[in-house]
């Protein structure tokens, strides 16, 4: 699709939603859910009118082949369900640090496996994420609990059997007191040369989860699968067992290209109506078979944004929604798609893994998919639809984190303010800073209803 400047901003799903029998939870309704109080069942038939205005939270988008489109019934997890829920792990005192295990290194014997997190198809050179730009992330978005790297623990990939094929079916995975063996298989989609098995891999995970580790994140650079039908896999959580791995291969903006990823459209552009409209146009009717709740249609809510570009002025978040001042943020930085600079790019690759990793570790909490938002905490069916995704817990969802980690609201806004500020070079993080900006510091003691444009 061709760059387009994001004229208007849907804060509605798709109109395509209403073909999948998904039927978002009511404005009362997820009100209710962002609380331990019990709520009325009149307060919950009250009309609606926040549905439609144009406040920080937008509804999911539901666009052809996204996970809530495939799967529209999906339960809902309100604050009440999880924080009664028997099977969550609850932070307490000698077990509550985030631990993120490194990227093993890779055994001499073996050294021919370095090419395997090298894709064929990249068509860009990018650094890869630095680690600890990663848990620096996750340390402002899990603000009040302590992230750490993995100490004293060189992880290393060796031979399973002794012998050194370059197309070995096990390896091991080397750790301090133990070989653990990984599958291995040559990658489907010819994309990279071979891929490790995500289950081997969280297993390995639950073996070096340390006494004081509320969660651990295995970060690998390598492809993964999980089962043998997948392509690949990007990252899963055993939330019950503590830990989480992701990798961040699929992510390398070089293959966005060959993965038909739209870097104009990643969010906040994801947003735009015209956008939104080409993902929909030919998709047709959904399958016959499936059955679907009776819903109906109307027209998405859209807002033009204010004819302005560059980075604001603080009073200037007042008068924007907070949609409106990422988006700004968003397109004032130069394109990704003409002529991106390395550093753009490296900043486009961080900002996927530390979305991912911070979802992952969401679920290690307890914290289901989200069907109430357009949130951090989504399922996602494709990377196209991962980009399309927000940084950021919707009110149900940060609810829950709270009220697991202790910590105050403002001060973790300030804390990944912070970060993305440090990294204000990247789109990702320099729309999060901007709806920061406009939804809680300098905007939301200034505004007292969202205004369409700045005059």
């Amino acid at each position: 699709m061709a760059p387009c400047d994001h004229t208007t901003l849907s804060f509605t799903s798709s109109m395509y939603a209403s073909q999948t029998g998904y039927s978002r939870p009511t404005g009362p309704q997820r009100e209710a859910a962002a609380t331990l109080q019990p709520v009325s069942k009149t307060k919950l038939k009250r009309p609606v009118p926040s549905d439609d205005d144009l406040g920080p939270f937008c509804a999911p988008l539901i666009l052809p082949g996204d996970d809530l489109s495939e799967d529209p019934e999906y339960p809902p997890q309100s604050m009440r369900e999880w924080h009664t829920d028997e099977n969550r792990n609850e932070i307490r005192p000698g077990r509550n640090i985030l631990y993120i295990a490194a990227p093993p290194a890779i055994d001499s014997k073996i050294s021919f496996a370095k090419a395997w997190s090298e894709p064929k198809h990249a068509t860009e050179k990018v650094s890869a994420p630095d680690v600890q730009d990663i848990v620096e992330y996750l340390a402002a978005f899990y603000h009040g609990m302590p992230v750490k790297v993995l100490p004293s623990l060189p992880l290393r990939l060796t031979t399973w059997d002794g012998k050194a094929s370059k197309t070995p079916r096990y390896i091991g995975l080397q750790t301090a007191t133990e070989c653990i063996r990984i599958r291995t298989r040559a990658s489907l989609d010819g994309i990279f040369v071979r891929q490790l098995n995500l289950d081997d891999l969280l297993d390995a995970a639950i073996s070096i989860l340390p006494d004081d580790a509320f969660a651990l994140l295995f970060l690998v650079p390598f492809d993964i699968y999980e089962s043998p039908e997948d392509d690949f896999a990007c990252g899963r959580a055993y939330g019950g067992s503590r830990v989480a791995v992701v990798s961040t291969a699929r992510y390398h903006p070089g293959l966005d290209q060959h993965q038909n990823v739209d870097r104009h459209h990643a969010w906040p552009a994801s947003h735009c109506t015209r956008y939104m409209e080409a993902c929909c146009s030919g998709a047709g009717s959904l399958d016959s078979q499936r059955p679907k709740k009776k819903m109906k249609t109307k027209e998405p809510v859209v807002s033009e944004p204010p004819a302005q570009s560059g980075s604001l002025e603080p009073a200037e978040y007042a008068a924007l929604s907070p949609l409106h001042a990422a988006v700004i943020a968003h397109d004032a930085l130069p394109s990704l798609e003409a002529s991106p600079s390395s550093a753009a790019l490296s900043a486009l690759w961080l900002g996927r893994a530390c979305r991912t990793a911070s979802h992952e570790l969401g679920h290690c909490l307890g914290i289901d998919h989200c069907v109430y938002y357009a949130c951090s905490m989504q399922g996602t069916a494709s990377l196209k639809e991962d980009a399309r995704q927000p940084p950021f817990l919707c009110p149900v969802d940060l609810a829950k984190l709270l009220s697991a980690s202790g910590a105050d609201r403002e001060n973790r806004y300030r804390a990944i303010l912070a970060f993305c500020d440090k990294h204000a070079h990247g789109h990702l993080f320099a729309g999060f800073a901007a709806w920061i900006r406009a939804q809680t510091l300098e905007g939301t003691a200034k505004r007292s209803k969202p205004t369409n444009s700045i005059q």
